[in-house]
């Protein structure tokens, strides 16, 4: 069966709305939530795709999530702005922050957000990304289940970790790099499972600690952290920070919490922001202008930036619209027609 004709950007999102909200979420929720999935898609990134409708309905079938979560702004003034989410998803949470923390950078040269009491699911180019369309340069990071051995061990103890970072650019696309400090996203090992296909060498160990190139095994057993040692204490870094130092879950109770049943991890999330032209203002330099030197130069070596073929993407996604498989587009229908019972067939 051929694939079907190109669905356009505006089109998805609505079809991804009507999903959720078939299954409960409310509208501020459905919509966040939408937003980020189809991004996904947009820009090529299937691992945070439609891939992802699954796992968040199945964490509502379990009622593992709020569905009429409604995030609740905490702003005492300072540098820290804090989102409590009520159990809800990540995505409505930011949307509600991120505006005072942009806000609040611009006054005081450097803020963060505090996301508690989440559920997350999506990809975190999204938040660097937005603060960088407000002028800010920006980190987002967050624990995740622990699904990642250590450098040097063998035992699942650390998340998959990812940390964003985003820089404004002017006339063009921001520099952003987002990547989880494990050698591939736990979503890149799933795609590999469903499609019967390998992973590459390096990126797991089977329950007994031997490299594995099976995504079954490798799902079984632990990820390994990328670069060795160093992903390895960065993705500790990221516990710290937004694990321990915000209260909130580490990986290891975020899938103690749920019982290891794979479902989505609930724990917090750290942003922080800060603003070019406060930093620099003393210097008598424009920061975007001078930053752009180097990445001029760096493209002129004929390098390629972080995002790049994720932007490319976008703009034939917005252009063309995005080009779904038959089993995707019957997914989705099935989703929209039966909402949670769908998760049964």
């Amino acid at each position: 069966m051929p694939d079907p004709a190109p669905i356009s950007v505006p089109d998805l999102h609505q079809r991804v709305v009507s999903v959720f909200s078939r299954c409960g979420l409310n509208a501020q929720s459905a919509n966040a939530v939408a937003h980020v999935i189809v991004a996904g898609e947009r820009d090529n990134c299937k691992s945070h795709g439609l891939y992802r409708i699954e796992g968040c309905l199945r964490v509502l079938a379990a009622g593992k999530v709020m569905p009429d979560a409604v995030p609740e702004l905490h702003d005492a003034g300072k540098a820290v702005i804090e989102v409590d989410a009520h159990g809800g998803f990540a995505p409505a949470a930011f949307e509600t922050g991120v505006d005072r923390l942009a806000e609040r950078a611009k006054e005081i040269g450097l803020a963060a957000l505090v996301i508690r009491n989440c559920l997350h699911f999506s990809a975190l180019w999204h938040d660097v990304e937005a603060l960088a369309e407000k002028g800010l340069a920006s980190l987002s990071m967050c624990p995740s289940y622990a699904f990642v051995a250590p450098a040097g061990g063998s035992t699942p103890l650390l998340g998959t970790n990812p940390l964003a970072f985003g820089w404004p650019r002017s006339g063009t696309n921001p520099y952003v790099f987002d990547f989880a400090t494990s050698v591939a996203a736990r979503g890149e090992i799933e795609l590999h499972r469903r499609s019967g296909t390998p992973i590459p060498e390096g990126w797991a160990v089977d329950r007994d600690g031997t490299p594995t190139t099976d995504p079954d095994a490798a799902l079984a057993g632990a990820m390994l952290p990328f670069g060795a040692h160093k992903g390895s204490a960065i993705s500790t870094m990221i516990e710290l920070l937004a694990g321990a130092m915000l209260g909130e879950f580490m990986s290891l109770e975020a899938l103690e919490f749920t019982g290891g049943n794979g479902l989505l991890p609930h724990h917090g999330a750290l942003v922080l922001a800060l603003d070019p032209a406060t930093f620099s203002a003393r210097s008598g330099r424009d920061p975007v202008a001078e930053g752009e030197k180097l990445l001029t130069a760096i493209a002129g070596q004929g390098a390629r930036l972080p995002s790049q073929r994720r932007f490319k993407a976008r703009d034939a996604a917005m252009k063309n619209g995005i080009q779904l498989t038959s089993a995707e587009m019957d997914q989705l229908d099935r989703f929209e027609k039966d909402g949670l019972a769908a998760l049964s067939e």
